[in-house]
């Protein structure tokens, strides 16, 4: 079988609709990996794009696209809901068939080295890449975003993994890392109220004394006039997701609210949602097939757990 990775670059646009499209061209029409999906947010003013197949030539379209990135944004004048260090925020491979996780932290180390050599852009190892423990963890490099990163990475402690201790003056700075998978999951609330969703994803998330594996928070999305908890799922494995979006709603219930509606965005794995349409098939005594096609599984997925702009093609198992 083929060694497939997943990589999922983020950026710091979300807005300009002809800039985004200039941004991800180097991801267009290669034979040797698919560009899933690219997704920009206006209130975020950030884009998730989704990458699968062959690890060099995702890194090869990588160095094209980082240029791209200089020369399309500058963080000085960028703003939005979403935490960044940078015109490129975050670089993670994730391994997906016959590709170790050992392999995609060499990955990492590669891009990082050639991105600070090749565009003076300091480099953040994270997550199983990381050489420093305080590096684990994406939202710790992040804090202070761009504008603290300035100061901070002149910070013993902080200097980059590689590069000079500076940041690029348009740019900023990135993270590229290793991962296992994880669900980029938000739940959407009927308020404009942002101190009780606080109150809502300090319930869920991990550092507040919520659940394992779970990193959350508020977020307020302009265009649609309401916050969302926004948050990423770790290991839908030991945190599934419908025990998440009941917690979420449970917590609502004190303000009076109910879910409106919940998203997932970039790639989920066949798994994670089939174990949260078993949980609400057995809360309704209702028969659950585990050999469901992808059709039915949408289905059930929309129903179950309100996603939004939801189709099969999200689901991972459709593309490999």
């Amino acid at each position: 079988m083929p060694k497939i990775i997943e990589c999922v670059p983020n950026f710091s646009e979300g807005r300009d609709k002809e800039k985004i499209e200039r941004i991800v061209a180097p991801f267009k029409n290669n034979s040797a990996f698919k560009m899933i999906s690219y997704e920009p947010d206006a209130d975020y003013n950030r884009t998730v794009v989704t990458l699968i197949g062959e690890a060099q030539s995702i890194i090869s379209a990588l160095y094209q696209f980082i240029q791209v990135a200089i020369n399309e944004i500058d963080m000085n004048h960028q703003k939005g809901e979403h935490p960044r260090i940078g015109a490129v925020d975050v670089i993670p491979f994730i391994p997906i068939q016959d590709v170790t996780l050992d392999e995609c932290v060499e990955y990492a180390n590669i891009v990082g080295e050639n991105i600070a050599k090749s565009f003076a852009i300091p480099v953040f190892l994270y997550a199983k890449a990381a050489k420093k423990p305080d590096r684990v963890s994406l939202p710790t490099i992040r804090k202070g975003e761009f504008e603290g990163m300035i100061d901070k990475i002149k910070e013993p402690e902080w200097y980059p993994d590689f590069g000079v201790a500076k940041t690029h003056p348009t740019f900023g700075s990135v993270a590229v890392g290793a991962r296992d998978f994880l669900v980029a999951y938000n739940i959407d609330l009927p308020t404009d109220n942002e101190k009780q969703t606080t109150q809502i994803a300090k319930a869920i998330r991990q550092s507040s004394g919520g659940f394992q594996y779970i990193q959350a928070g508020p977020a307020y999305l302009e265009a649609q006039k309401h916050m969302q908890v926004t948050m990423n799922i770790l290991d839908y494995v030991k945190n599934p997701i419908y025990r998440i979006f009941e917690v979420v709603r449970f917590e609502a219930r004190r303000y009076q609210w109910d879910v409106k509606s919940a998203e997932i965005v970039g790639l989920v794995p066949k798994m994670a949602l089939l174990d949260s349409i078993k949980y609400y098939r057995q809360v309704e005594d209702l028969p659950f097939d585990k050999a469901m096609d992808l059709d039915k599984i949408t289905a059930f997925a929309i129903h179950y757990l309100k996603l939004r702009d939801f189709s099969k093609e999200k689901i991972i198992e459709a593309w490999i």
